[in-house]
């Protein structure tokens, strides 16, 4: 039976954090050699007006295309590619931690941090992926911003590759339906372990890769059927050789991969209804099982024919090296929880709306037993320990003359999933390295490209337009995480 009474306080070690992007944090684009990132192209946009992908650059330059993902989501492959009057590009300023990192840095510190899970730029390290040898000025920046994080004992928790790939890659080889690009990677994964792995524990190979949005992980525009299974089967491959390569050279470094997991219910408890979220919860379960475990599960051939992939193309050595690469850890997001039925799409990600929930502005339920539910599902299944590397909640905070955010609903949102999670480890016993909340400073929103849809503790004067001081102010909020943090979550019972 569940004691009530049982403290909230977590383990000794527990990692606490926060969680960002470069394409929607760093910003210094075109600067010290970066080079073009998929992401560069795409521009901003709305609940109301979805964001999409133009080959059209702020100078009014245009790239022929090469491969149809680049064209709008609302046009055929054949169509020529949509332009707006006025598209601003978030990925190329962003926030500007790429000017502002000591700045950043120390806000976080001051909130307790020990852990900052940051993505690493691809194309900041290998400008098209296929450079002989690094580029010297991106390997330096990040060595300032760890350096910087060491100062006060914050742990790097690094993610290779976080939704994107060199523009390059993407174009001449169809992203990652070819296994050239995990050649490509595993070269950019062993650079980052040999200049960086002395310095950093805890690595994440990919962010989402069971996430279908656009092109999303996978580098294709196609994000269904043969070329993005083909796609996700290169991924596993070069996921499972980074690791064992990593395990190698960081002796004690501990490898996840990052999933989607927002908590999914049956509709109703009609059949029907049940089956079918059956099959809707192993379209994430394919992932992490295969990554997980290290294998694919007997279920994967209903999946994929369900997806008509008629074949995937494997190399003969795949099997074992999916086996020897296996993760150290399970690490995921979690938002929300959506419900599904019998007749929904196989991807429908914001699923039914749910009576008993209450939703955010952007219409996501807040479901914090969810989180504790997603916990003990994952380790009943995996039986290795989690990591929380993504929760929080996009509102549209209201800054008074100082800048000033007076965040209660926030507060209240992280109270209750923070408390779910202490309960997950403290009463059920589910073995959590930490938890990064998304996103510590605000930042782009990644699903609809704008400033107003913000999540972090610390506020910065920038509008959906890019226009703005860049100055940073703690909100409400921040004092009180700050509590939490400092108290290992014993702060959470007051």
């Amino acid at each position: 039976m569940e004691d009530k009474n049982m403290s909230k306080k977590l383990p000794k070690g527990f990692l606490w954090g926060g969680a960002t992007a470069d394409f929607q944090y760093e910003g210094g684009f075109n600067e010290s050699g970066r080079g073009l990132l998929s992401h560069d192209y795409e521009t901003d946009g709305s609940k109301e007006h979805p964001r999409h992908h133009t080959m059209k650059m702020p100078d009014g330059s245009i790239i022929e295309p090469k491969s149809s993902f680049i064209l709008a989501d609302s046009v055929p492959t054949e169509a020529e590619p949509v332009f707006l009057d006025d598209e601003y590009y978030p990925s190329h300023n962003a926030v500007d931690f790429y000017h502002h990192y000591k700045e950043d840095i120390k806000l976080m510190a001051g909130m307790g941090f020990n852990i900052f899970r940051f993505s690493v730029c691809w194309s900041r390290i290998f400008p098209t992926g296929e450079e002989a040898e690094p580029n010297a000025a991106g390997l330096k920046f990040y060595d300032d911003v760890i350096n910087e994080m060491a100062k006060y004992n914050m742990e790097p928790l690094i993610t290779i590759c976080h939704d994107e790939m060199p523009m390059n890659l993407a174009l001449k080889y169809n992203g990652w339906t070819s296994r050239k690009v995990i050649d490509a990677y595993v070269k950019y994964a062993k650079t980052l372990f040999e200049h960086f792995g002395n310095r950093c524990k805890y690595w994440l190979t990919f962010n989402e890769i069971n996430a279908v949005r656009g092109f999303g992980p996978t580098g294709v525009r196609n994000s269904e059927g043969q070329d993005r299974y083909q796609a996700d089967h290169n991924m596993f491959v070069a996921s499972a050789k980074a690791v064992k390569l990593g395990h190698k050279l960081i002796p004690g470094s501990q490898f996840g991969t990052m999933f989607a997991m927002s908590g999914a219910y049956p509709a109703t408890c009609k059949p029907e209804d049940m089956f079918h979220y059956l099959q809707e919860k192993r379209e994430n379960w394919y992932f992490i099982d295969i990554m997980g475990r290290g294998y694919y599960p007997e279920y994967a051939a209903e999946l994929l024919q369900r997806h008509n992939v008629k074949e995937l193309h494997m190399e003969p050595e795949d099997a074992q090296i999916l086996k020897e690469g296996q993760l150290d850890y399970i690490a995921f997001s979690y938002y929300r929880s959506n419900t599904t039925k019998a007749g929904d799409d196989w991807f429908n990600v914001g699923g039914d709306s749910n009576p008993y929930l209450k939703e955010t502005p952007w219409g996501w339920p807040v479901d914090p037993l969810g989180l504790r539910y997603t916990m003990n599902e994952v380790y009943d299944r995996i039986q290795k320990p989690i990591f929380i590397v993504e929760n929080g909640m996009g509102a549209v905070d209201k800054a008074d003359e100082n800048d000033y955010v007076e965040d209660d609903y926030r507060i209240d949102y992280l109270k209750d999933h923070l408390s779910a999670m202490a309960d997950a480890i403290n009463i059920d016993h589910v073995p959590c390295l930490g938890y990064t909340m998304w996103a510590p400073i605000d930042l782009v929103s990644l699903s609809t490209g704008e400033m107003k849809k913000r999540y972090g503790f610390v506020y910065v004067d920038m509008d959906d337009k890019g226009h703005g001081t860049l100055k940073r102010t703690p909100k409400k909020s921040y004092n009180w995480m700050k509590h939490i943090i400092e108290t290992n979550g014993s702060a959470l019972d007051e």
